[in-house]
């Protein structure tokens, strides 16, 4: 511990997750009780199961007789809540929220739902994804006198639906307003004094899906979370689709602002639990697939395949099964390491890896491994785990990685913000394979990567980051400096 710092500081700075992975933003999760649900219970455990989509923050929104109250806090869902606290949340409906920021801070203020006020009533929000013009619509109000109580994206929907709801019939006619409007990737579910409504963005970038719980109904960002409530998988929402639930009906709008279909990919490669299904392809699947494929393409002679903990292991698994050499369990992970909010300094930063993980000594010495992870984006943390296995007596560590070099920003909902950050967007593969330390290197192509979502069409995902191909043209007034101030870099 250094000078001046606490031990909480100290605790936040080893346990960081500011390391080499990819954060996304957030997690969703909604209720229409038809029974005698208790719904706040509910969309906790609903979290809960939503956990890895965010660690930041976390909130709880109740409608109980049409009157919208919540609870939310900075943390994991489990730090946030009390029986005490759940015990307070009655009501007929419930959404919730589990965040990783995006645009806008790290703060309370920014912790999700939203609750508002337009001319009917209150609603909630719980935003999943980020867009594109926020910061234009956001000065446009601005200048018209608008105060804005968070830097979100959330609240300029919330804003666009109060002001379209001003001028139209319905929540409907409000909603399709605000969807001509806002650009970028958004899941959204919204609820109301009378209703719910679930959103997905025209492109389907970010994934929403809807449950049945005996006769209620359940919107959640994944199929495990549906599972982990006990609820019946129904179907996905459809890209550019609006559904409305209130009472035991579910009414469904198609707006004509379809796209064609650009889920992304990390989803497959990263985000979602491997025990979900999204768009009707199975993510365990999907990462054994690329594994095996990786295997083809990038062949090599060693004794043990071992897996990064945990977005790793089940591409090894795929690359063990295609190669046949033994997958192994070599790297032990501490559970227990959680988020920060406090950013680590360099020093802190380098030990973090070793807090978080440990070479298993008896299955690595004098072993040719292959070393498999999802990813490498900085390079920072796949450097140490690489020497890691070396300090432990690895013979050679041949790096395997199941997706194509990260080269370009996202612009929606992924920490990648400049090419500045990106080690592939810099260096030659070969280049990074010497300052990772690793004996031999090979990407996933992306014709390979599209391969491995059994079941879905090619062409139906954003590879932007890999590829540069945006399905949605990126304003000219967001520049990579811009964009990485949008992240907090």
């Amino acid at each position: 511990m250094y000078k001046n710092e606490s031990m909480a500081e100290y605790e936040y700075c080893i346990i960081s997750q500011f390391d080499d992975k990819i954060h996304e933003a957030c997690g969703v999760f909604g209720v229409y009780n038809n029974d005698d649900l208790d719904v706040a219970r509910l969309v906790y455990f609903g979290l809960y199961a939503l956990q890895h989509r965010g660690q930041e923050s976390c909130g709880i929104a109740v409608n109980q007789d049409g009157e919208i109250t919540g609870h939310k806090g900075m943390g994991l869902v489990s730090e946030v809540f009390t029986e005490r606290i759940l015990d307070r949340l009655d009501g007929k409906m419930a959404i919730g929220h589990t965040r990783y920021s995006t645009t806008g801070g790290s703060s309370i203020e920014n912790c999700q739902p939203l609750i508002a006020r337009y001319k009917d009533g209150r609603m909630a929000i719980a935003h999943n994804g980020n867009l594109v013009n926020a910061s234009k619509i956001r000065l446009e109000f601005e200048n018209q006198g608008a105060i804005f109580q968070t830097s979100t994206d959330s609240e300029v929907i919330a804003n666009l639906i109060s002001r379209h709801g001003l001028k139209c019939r319905n929540l409907e006619e409000a909603l399709i307003k605000t969807m001509e409007i806002i650009e970028g990737s958004y899941s959204l579910i919204i609820m109301t004094s009378n209703k719910l409504a679930g959103i997905r963005d025209p492109w389907g970038i970010r994934p929403l899906c809807i449950g049945k719980l005996y006769n209620s109904y359940i919107l959640a960002s994944e199929t495990c979370a549906l599972e982990a409530v006990g609820a019946e998988f129904i179907r996905d929402v459809e890209p550019g689709e609006i559904v409305f639930i209130e009472g035991d009906s579910i009414r469904s709008i198609k707006t004509n602002y379809n796209k064609p279909h650009r889920l992304c990919i990390f989803e497959h490669i990263y985000f979602a639990r491997p025990d979900s299904f999204i768009d009707g392809a199975s993510i365990y699947n999907a990462r054994i697939e690329a594994g095996r494929l990786l295997a083809i393409q990038h062949p090599v002679d060693a004794d043990l395949v071992v897996g990064v903990p945990d977005s790793g292991i089940t591409a090894a698994i795929g690359f063990s099964r295609q190669s046949g050499i033994p997958y192994g369990e070599a790297l032990i992970k501490n559970r227990y390491v959680g988020r920060t909010f406090i950013q680590p300094n360099q020093k802190m930063r380098e030990q973090s890896v070793n807090i978080k993980l440990n070479a298993l000594r008896t299955e690595i010495e004098g072993k040719r491994i292959v070393l498999i992870d999802d990813s490498i984006v900085r390079g920072t943390t796949t450097k140490k785990i690489v020497q890691m296995l070396k300090n432990a007596g690895a013979k050679e560590v041949h790096m395997r990685i199941s997706s194509p070099p990260v080269k370009f920003p996202c612009y929606f909902g992924i920490d990648i913000a400049s090419k500045e950050h990106l080690i592939a967007a810099n260096h030659t593969i070969e280049e990074i394979r010497d300052v990772i330390g690793a004996d031999s290197l090979g990407f996933l192509s992306v014709e390979n990567l599209l391969e491995s979502p059994v079941g879905a069409p090619k062409n139906s995902f954003c590879t932007a980051c890999f590829t540069g191909d945006y399905p949605i043209n990126v304003p000219q007034g967001i520049s990579e400096k811009q964009n990485c101030e949008r992240f907090g870099y």
